[in-house]
């Protein structure tokens, strides 16, 4: 069992945080728990590899002294310095990369997976990866391997385009690969997916032991997203078998896993994850920092605080806000958040969807809020309509400032919740608009049910037991490249519905793979 009140090494341990579009760039959930990490913990160094779009974005927090100068990766920024090799050296890299393809279209050649990503790995830190991928010849590779008899992209006849679109982005997201790899302490991801090349590359290489956090499932996250994606299917077919493979080799390479929610671990495990590896570790909050919210707003009001996201779902929380409205005309909704880069045409999608429900003047997009507590004072029931989540932090915070909660059943939602707020199916706007009408006309259920959120924060996800259980993992990491964590009961329990929910992501992902939308 680790003790994470044993006293540190003098400072010999030494982390670097793998981030994706996180900290320290950006607001947001994780963002908030990597800054609780790092200042919750000044007796332990941090370094930062965030992998960022541009490369331009500045700090969005103050770093503390513990944290060295972040080390930006751009995936989308200039075209990364360097050339492609020569002769012998040349051909080598393109089997290698022929090798990585095949692995990602062929089931079975998967298992030469790793060897060529390590392999690209290496030729990334010379310089010479993204120059290769921008050549004619690695097209012609990708165009030879889906044509192969037998391979079902074949028959999906791909096109030139195809070839140069899937190219790119695989380009785009091997970028991380030309990162320095950790060489010593302990490498730390936040999330899955291209936030961990430096970190397999430094556990390769160097043999810095890997720990990895998912907060969300980023495969699942992958899966959803490229559903609506606006590529042909032999594109999504090498793009979703990259993350997919990629998911896997993070899963079986980790020295320890540390999943935001009890629902994640069971993706984990279907993704090779060994049981024993795998230990939850919830997000916490300062009861102190949220105290009780207060009174509430005197008319009925309904609040989110979040990024404007399609992955929030705002669209079915603005059709149930109707159907309330229908019910108590004199209801609002206030939504709280910034609106990420490239967000625009979403946020405007739903500020219109609104207005064609008759209700423009009634949902209110208020921007980030100075102090999110006002967030949750501002309504007498606190929404969250996400289709894809981990332990969220506006949940749990919420919980802290005595708010009831009308939430959707994703990722670790009711692990958080409890019997201490509504929980309702995602996508359902009725589900949803009912559940929030039931609070919302019964003064009393909503306080008490304010006062069980409160106390079951206090009780079970406190920002003490968080930054103390990742000291402790940390310095065992460091000191003997394993650490064991007593697992609570209830980890190994998994109901019906929990497990339900599982399965059926996952057939809903292997069919994913087969038709890639």
């Amino acid at each position: 069992m680790l003790d994470p009140h044993r006293a540190p090494d003098s400072g010999a341990t030494r982390v670097t945080l793998l981030t994706e579009g996180t900290y320290p760039h950006s607001h947001g959930g994780v963002s908030v728990w990597c800054d609780q990490l790092v200042t919750g913990m000044p007796d332990i160094g941090f370094d930062v590899v965030a992998v960022t779009g541009s490369g331009r974005e500045p700090l969005a927090w103050e770093l503390p002294a513990n944290v060295r100068e972040p080390l930006s990766v751009p995936m989308w920024g200039p075209v990364p310095a360097g050339s492609p090799p020569r002769g012998r050296r040349l051909r080598r890299l393109l089997a290698s990369y022929e090798q990585f393809l095949t692995a990602l279209l062929d089931p079975g050649a998967e298992d030469g997976f790793a060897s060529a990503l390590y392999d690209l790995a290496h030729a990334a830190r010379d310089g010479m990866l993204s120059p290769a991928l921008r050549s004619d010849a690695a097209i012609r590779i990708l165009t030879g391997v889906w044509n192969r008899p037998g391979l079902p992209t074949r028959e999906a006849g791909p096109t030139v385009h195809d070839a140069v679109t899937a190219t790119g982005l695989l380009e785009h997201a091997l970028r991380p690969l030309a990162a320095p790899p950790p060489r010593t302490g302990v490498s730390h991801a936040v999330s899955g997916g291209v936030a961990v090349l430096p970190g397999l590359a430094g556990l390769r290489q160097y043999g810095v032991p890997l720990l990895l956090t998912e907060h969300g499932v980023y495969l699942r996250e992958r899966y959803l997203g490229y559903r609506t994606a606006p590529y042909r299917w032999p594109v999504k077919a090498v793009l979703l078998g990259f993350f997919r493979l990629l998911a896997e080799e993070t899963y079986r390479k980790a020295a320890l896993i540390t999943p935001g929610n009890r629902y994640n671990r069971l993706w984990e495990e279907q993704g090779g994850a060994a049981p024993e590896l795998i230990r939850t570790v919830y997000n916490g909050v300062d009861p102190a920092a949220f105290p009780h919210a207060g009174p509430e707003p005197a008319g009925p009001t309904l609040s989110w605080a979040g990024r404007v996201d399609p992955i929030k779902d705002l669209e079915t929380l603005i059709r149930a806000f109707a159907e309330v409205r229908a019910q108590l005309p004199t209801a609002t909704l206030r939504l709280f958040g910034g609106t990420p880069r490239g967000g625009e045409a979403y946020r405007e999608r739903c500020e219109a969807l609104a207005a064609s429900l008759g209700h423009g003047e009634a949902v209110t997009f208020e921007g980030r809020v100075e102090d999110i507590k006002d967030a949750y004072a501002a309504g007498n029931v606190v929404m969250l309509s996400s289709i894809s989540e981990g332990f969220p932090f506006t949940l749990i915070e919420a919980m802290s400032c005595g708010r009831a909660t009308v939430s959707t059943d994703v990722g670790g939602v009711r692990e958080a919740v409890g019997d201490a707020g509504l929980v309702v199916p995602p996508r359902d706007p009725s589900a949803m608009a009912a559940a929030a009408l039931e609070l919302l006309r019964d003064p009393r259920r909503r306080a008490g049910m304010g006062e069980a959120a409160r106390l079951r924060v206090i009780e079970q996800f406190t920002l003490r037991q968080t930054v103390d259980t990742f000291r402790a993992i940390y310095l065992d990491l460091a000191a003997h490249g394993t650490a064991t964590l007593s697992a609570p009961a209830a980890e190994t329990r998994r109901t019906t519905g929990q497990f339900s929910a599982v399965v059926g992501d996952v057939a809903e992902a292997a069919r994913l793979r087969q038709v890639a939308g």
